[in-house]
């Protein structure tokens, strides 16, 4: 039977012709649209034909017995919107047309002969109609376009059933330990629902099981399903939006669902496995909303409350089990993560599993069963190796003792290369298909690159480089449009691993057996295929002075590579070192940011406020500009407090009630916002690194990795980060870098003067810590906090002036602990091996001067060195003995250069 669709309505314009008669459709006159594909639409959209509700019921009587009728209301969508008369001269045509169809109608059934959608589905095997025909259960007519297999033993029905996936996911979910979550998946596949022998399909069973990683996108947020669902289920879209504050959207369907007078849930569930997953394919396959709410009508006349739920769960890709796909496929073999993780392709480990159990059991060895071999699959993306943040030298050399391949860590896009024959295929790092006009000319240069290598998976990065000059161009130059602006440049592969060559699976290889096969089997194509760069490391000098050479070209970093390691895909097994990661993992910086908003949580938190958005004030425009959202840094019992602590505006994340002292992007808008942000909390943040987001309005400056340090009590939004401060902060963060991995940089600048400012200079070192002392902890705690500007400050609002000292405590003392700025605009180099180094060092930039790093020396006004060492001539700045810089400590004041000079 063809899969009609019918809908009802009123003409809008009087515009429309009926498709029998050929006459116009008055303007409100009720009308019957046929929906068909759409022959002018190149993406096989639809269209509708419209029809007076008389002639259409005409069409009927001479139609094919195959042809979908109107012979319910059900069956026309929008029946409910319409008027109670019309309701009813409908219902009167359904009945005149089934009394002149006669024995026609009592034979739809069988006219199912041949469901077209049958041969769609990769879990129903080829069946002879005849038999189809017989043997399918009666079933209400909603069921007849999903096909499932009727010839199930009744054993295989019930371990097949949607409601024992349920049971099963109910049970995992309520077991804590991961090895527990394990077992239960094991016995499940191998006893079944019955306790003797799983009769369903594993494939599906696992699948379904792991939503998050086998995939399928739905194009449907919370917002999005509840606005179909209070259409489906004819409640109030308010409603459904208000509930969906307490964080679960499977949740809130369920109740409505169970509330719902249009559309009644099921008393007992009788879906299977293999029809869920026929939906969910179906689903993932529209983007309209009247393809997703006729899909998701269908799904929900099926379901019990409970199976809906969990359909929803599926769509979401989270079951609520806490249990990821390593602990779930274990169950299956102890190998078969692994194998996933290297091939991707759920359906090929679950059948090599299970013949090789078969193999097994048939040769009279249950449980000697061949252990699952681990490899890619040409022409499906295999999950990428990746790196972790390296923080020191310490770190890479302790991880790999026997040396390891430093490579030069490129700025452009991770591609993995598949080629069988003469075929192509390119994955992106999040495996998908990398935009053509990146990749496709590589089709002309890889066969040359590679002259013998028939089948190949490489591991490899595109970049632009310059034609004259060689070298790599920046990252983004690749977009299409970018690309035009650099007319002397062409895209080039740097190859660094290969994964498979001419049937020869690589994987399980060392690291340095693969790099021997790269080098017999590849040659560099000029501009086009390319060696990664690497050095082979076994010494810290030798890293040392790569680094330095790294950051010096302005590189983004290396790449550090076991290597004996094996290519083991989803592990963090390299080391990365960026000059953002070696400051143990923690800016340099902390910024006071502001509260501006809160979102809702979901799961545990779900209708608390657990994620806050923070930002800072726009001096020139009198706005404050968001930074970053951040769920990380506080307790259970914090949360609880700022629940009530908070005053906060409820907008529902709607644009149009964002306060106008608010700058704020479209995408960030939060569900809540301050009542007033100059009487919001400050809270000091940390993170990996500043970095940019153009999502954020503060100049597109973000913080990588937040998390609250601590709440800052002690602070106002007068005190806290302004806009033009977190521009410093971002630029001085660009700055830094601690090449040797030494544990004794200091944090900041500006953290040392404040310390500093308050007590005689040390030698001692001061530690960021000391700022943040709470002030109960202080015996000056009843006394007001210090502005930092003294006499000279800038501020005129009362408020400030009540909340802040702006004389010193003892004004004889303060003049002498002043520290002088001798070395504003000096840029100084000190060696690390100078004579107490850390001294010097806090001392140049207590007196307002800037270290350099080695790698940057070449921008140093003086470069500190000892008799009888030189520095390179190369540099331009002026090279000095240390005692030209303690002569300037002691006298405070910047001494001639004259006399200490090395030449």
């Amino acid at each position: 039977m063809s899969d009609n669709r019918y809908i009802v309505g009123y003409a809008k314009l009087g515009t429309s012709s009926c498709k029998k008669c050929k006459t116009k459709i008055g303007k409100g006159d009720m009308r019957i649209g046929k929906v068909v594909s759409n022959p002018f639409s190149e993406d096989g959209g639809d269209m509708k034909q419209w029809f007076h509700p008389s002639c259409i019921f005409e069409t009927f009587v001479r139609a094919r017995a195959t042809t979908k009728k109107i012979e319910d209301p059900d069956d026309l969508e929008d029946f409910k919107d319409l008027k109670d008369e019309d309701k009813d001269v409908i219902n009167q045509l359904i009945k005149d047309f089934l009394a002149k169809a006669g024995s026609k109608t009592s034979k739809t059934p069988v006219k199912k002969k041949a469901p077209v959608t049958q041969s769609k589905l990769p879990f129903s095997p080829p069946k002879v109609e005849t038999s189809t025909k017989e043997t399918k259960p009666s079933t209400s007519k909603i069921d007849d376009d999903i096909e499932y297999d009727t010839n199930m033993s009744p054993e295989a029905e019930k371990d097949n059933s949607f409601r024992e996936f349920r049971r099963l996911c109910a049970l995992i979910a309520e077991e804590n330990s991961y090895t527990g979550k394990t077992a239960i998946v094991s016995k499940y596949i191998k006893k079944g629902s019955n306790g003797d022998k799983y009769q369903g399909s594993v494939y599906l069973l696992l699948k379904l099981l792991l939503p998050g990683v086998v995939k399928r996108v739905y194009n449907l947020n919370n917002k999005q399903l509840v606005k179909l669902f209070s259409q489906i289920f004819g409640c109030i879209l308010a409603d459904m939006v208000e509930d969906l504050d307490k964080g679960d959207v499977a949740e809130t369907i369920k109740t409505f669902f169970e509330q719902s007078k249009t559309l009644e849930p099921q008393r007992k569930s009788k879906l299977s496995i293999q029809q869920v997953d026929f939906l969910l394919e179906e689903l993932s396959k529209v983007t309209k909303e009247d393809d997703q709410q006729r899909i998701l009508t269908k799904m929900a006349k099926r379901c019990t409350s409970n199976d809906l739920k969990m359909f929803i769960r599926l769509i979401k890709h989270d079951l609520r089990i806490n249990s990821g796909a390593k602990h779930v496929l274990e169950a299956l073999d102890p190998n078969a993560y692994e194998a996933f993780q290297a091939s991707r392709n759920l359906e090929d480990v679950v059948e090599r599993v299970l013949s090789n159990q078969k193999e097994a059991s048939e040769n009279g060895k249950p449980g000697m069963v061949k252990k699952l071999s681990v490899k890619a699959m040409l022409m499906t993306p295999v999950l990428p190796m990746l790196a972790e943040a390296c923080r020191s030298v310490q770190q890479a050399m302790k991880k790999c003792p026997n040396g390891f391949y430093a490579e030069i860590k490129y700025d452009g896009e991770r591609v993995q290369v598949h080629k069988k024959g003469t075929e192509f295929r390119y994955f992106s790092r999040s495996l998908k298909p990398v935009v053509p006009h990146k990749v496709n000319h590589f089709k002309d240069y890889i066969p040359k690159a590679f002259p013998t290598g028939n089948d190949l998976i490489l591991d490899a990065e595109v970049l632009l480089v310059d034609t004259k000059t060689g070298q790599p161009l920046p990252f983004g130059s690749l977009g299409v449009h970018k690309k035009a602006a650099f007319q002397d440049a062409s895209v080039c592969l740097f190859v660094f691993d290969c994964l498979h060559i001419n049937g020869i699976n690589l994987m399980e290889k060392p690291l340095k057996e693969r790099r021997k096969v790269l080098q017999e089997n590849m040659t560099e194509v000029k501009d086009h295929v390319k060696f990664s760069e690497y050095q082979h490391i076994t010494k810290v000098p030798n890293l040392q002075e790569l680094m330095d050479k790294v950051f010096q070209e302005g590189l983004e970093g290396l790449v550090l590579k076991d290597v004996n390691g094996l290519y083991e895909p989803g592990k963090r097994h390299w080391l990365k070192v960026k000059k953002d990661y070696l400051h143990e993992g923690s800016m340099a910086d902390s910024a006071d940011l502001v509260v501006l908003g809160a979102y809702y949580g979901t799961g545990n938190k779900g209708g608390l406020m657990s994620i806050f958005l923070l930002g800072v004030y726009d001096q020139m425009t009198k706005k404050w500009c968001t930074v970053t959202k951040i769920g990380n840094g506080l307790d259970d019992k914090t949360l609880d407090r700022l629940q009530t602590e908070l005053d906060m505006v409820k907008i529902s994340k709607d644009v149009t009630k964002v306060p106008g002292w608010l700058n704020i992007k479209k995408t960030v808008v939060p569900d809540f916002v301050v009542a007033d942000p100059k009487n919001a909390p400050v809270w000091e943040i940390i993170g990996a690194e500043f970095s940019k987001a153009e999502i954020h309005t503060a100049d597109g400056i973000s913080i990588r990795f937040p998390r609250v340090q601590k709440i800052r009590d002690d602070k106002n939004w007068e005190t806290a980060t302004d806009l033009s401060r977190l521009k410093k902060l971002y630029e001085k963060s660009k700055e830094r870098t601690d090449i040797g991995g030494t544990e004794d940089e200091e944090d900041s600048n500006s953290s040392f003067i404040s310390a500093t400012s308050q007590t005689t200079p040390t030698v001692s070192p001061v530690k960021r810590k000391a700022e943040s002392l709470t002030p109960s902890s202080s015996p000056l705690k009843k006394m007001k906090p210090s502005c930092k500007y003294g006499e000279n400050c800038y501020q005129t609002s009362p408020a400030h002036k009540k909340n802040f000292d702006h004389k010193a405590a003892t004004p004889v003392k303060s003049s002498s602990n002043k520290l002088p700025d001798i070395f504003t605009g000096c840029k100084i180099y000190l060696p690390n091996n100078i004579d107490k180094y850390k001294v010097l060092k806090r001392y140049v930039i207590a007196f307002n001067g800037d270290i350099v790093a080695e790698f940057d020396k070449n921008t140093a006004t003086h470069l500190i060195s000892t008799y009888g060492n030189s520095i390179n001539a190369s540099v331009k700045g002026k090279t000095v003995i240390d005692k030209w810089l303690w002569t300037c400590i002691k006298t405070k004041s910047l001494v001639p250069t004259t006399k200490y000079l090395i030449t």
